[in-house]
């Protein structure tokens, strides 16, 4: 039977764990503690002063910054942080909690889990590719592409939060962001590895398929180099934009047909680098998807020309612009993770549910037509098709755009920040927030929005308050002002046969 280990950690607490290796990864071994709660992992190799120093301030100074403020509860969910520093023969190690159960296979693959994957965990790299989810996940793994968004949200503030503290991912990738499926869940973990502000240089580059290509074009200059590019900021801003479009269309951005060099090492550092091209570049179609080449599991998924990164809708669709065609070699250009979670939350206002009832994404994004249909399986939209176009007041009595849409679907739910431009949907929501104000419904073929909470609510066609419990009929060019204090919202309705 193996031993308990009892050591102290360098804030003088308790750490205990099991003398039996669970796990291995490109740098540590790792441990159960005994109650299973938490992971002690060492380092094989020995680490520096500047390795301590740069763990303390992780797992002190930079654990306190984000987990001790104002909506400092909601990051816990959505990083497995680092707690404590340990030291045992000889060997530097973390304390870490153990992963969430949701981030563990409860079914596996196809076939009776033929891959032997039940009970492992869920790293991103199963759901990033159509291959792995067409051919082998089960489909009670797979989730639907509303959950995927949720996925991509938050692993953009989660992004977002780390760069507001300075800090970046050394490798931000599908190997190191645990997600779920079935729930919108997502971790990002190997936090120890972060990068910190000042002296520390990074323990590794990063996962092929999400270096910057900056990286990999400057890697084989010596690490003091000026002209070496190492894992920053604008790095992840790369890394998070080539998850976003994995998750979404699960294929690669940039691993597209065109080669380079017949040595596949340098080809693999020219399509990756300084050659890098999107495989869906507007006016350059010389790294096209080469479909002949691909596996039939890989369909159609794998083809843009069938499902091109458009159906992400407009919002998503200027981002991967500004990633892949103007940021791709000039990394100034790139999104912040801050405006991936801005249109990743206009997106799902735009989601629609799929009316074929065996389309596995189920979820699609209206595509502003006359005859809306699911990208992903053809089906069209058969009803009349409530669109609500939203409209700010910049001063009393006046209305202007804001390029801001919801779209409405049975039993639909209007929130706050739907009502109130100044409310916003984020971790500093509280729960009163997000408690639903309104509700849409299909009833006696008309659509109907019946009011639950919103004390100024007003019919402005006939100029009548909606009380609250009563209903309005949603019809072509009704307009419905949601609330009369600062920042409340007009709606105008649009209908689309």
């Amino acid at each position: 039977m193996a031993n308990k280990i009892k050591l102290k950690a360098t804030d003088g607490t308790d750490v205990e764990f099991i003398d039996e290796m669970i796990g291995s990864g490109g740098m540590k071994d790792v441990y159960f503690s005994p109650d299973k709660s938490y992971v002690v992992a060492f380092f094989r190799d020995k680490q520096d002063a500047n390795a301590m120093d740069r763990l303390q301030k992780i797992t002190d100074t930079y654990s306190k910054s984000i987990f001790n403020q104002e909506g400092g509860n909601y990051w816990k969910d959505l990083y497995c942080w680092p707690t404590k520093i340990v030291q045992h023969n000889g060997k530097l190690g973390i304390v870490c909690p153990t992963y969430q159960k949701q981030f563990f296979f409860k079914v596996g693959s196809i076939n009776n889990d033929f891959l032997g994957i039940k009970g492992a965990e869920k790293q991103g790299k199963w759901y990033a590719s159509a291959k792995n989810m067409n051919k082998f996940l089960a489909p009670e793994e797979k989730g639907d592409w509303f959950k995927y968004i949720q996925i991509c949200l938050r692993i953009s503030r989660a992004v977002k939060r780390l760069h507001a503290a300075g800090l970046a991912h050394s490798d931000l990738s599908y190997k190191n962001v645990l997600i779920d499926p079935t729930t919108g869940s997502a971790a990002i973990i190997d936090i120890d590895g972060l990068v910190v502000p000042g002296k520390y240089p990074p323990d590794v580059l990063g996962t092929p398929d999400f270096i910057a290509p900056e990286v990999v074009a400057s890697k084989h200059l010596p690490i003091t180099d000026s002209n070496r590019k190492l894992p920053s900021i604008q790095t992840d801003r790369h890394a998070l934009a080539v998850l976003i479009y994995m998750y979404l269309l699960y294929r690669h951005p940039i691993r597209g047909g065109k080669v380079h060099d017949l040595d596949p090492m340098k080809d693999e550092d020219l399509s990756m680098g300084i050659k890098s091209l999107f495989v869906e570049h507007p006016t350059n179609s010389s790294n096209r998807v080469k479909v002949n080449q691909l596996h039939p599991s890989s369909l159609p998924q794998g083809d843009p020309t069938k499902i091109p990164y458009t159906v992400c809708g407009p919002y998503l669709k200027v981002l991967f612009d500004r990633a892949f065609i103007d940021g791709l070699q000039s990394p100034e250009k790139r999104p912040t993770a801050g405006e991936w979670e801005d249109a990743l939350l206009k997106t799902v206002d735009l989601l629609q549910p799929c009316q074929n009832p065996k389309c596995w994404h189920k979820w699609f994004v209206f595509d502003n037509t006359m005859r809306p249909k699911c990208p992903f399986c053809g089906t069209q939209y058969t009803t009349k098709l409530p669109v609500l176009n939203l409209y700010y007041s910049p001063r009393k009595g006046v209305f202007k755009p804001e390029n801001y849409r919801l779209m409405v679907y049975d039993k639909q739910l209007l929130y706050q920040w739907h009502v109130n431009r100044f409310i916003y949907p984020n971790e500093k929501t509280t729960a009163e927030q997000k408690t639903p104000v309104g509700d849409f419904h299909y009833h006696n073929g008309k659509w109907i929005l019946i009011n639950r909470k919103l004390t100024t609510m007003y019919d402005k066609d006939v100029d009548k308050k909606i009380e609250i419990g009563e209903a309005v009929e949603l019809t072509e060019g009704k307009k419905i002002l949601l609330s009369t204090e600062e920042g409340g919202r007009l709606i105008i309705v649009q209908l689309v046969n």
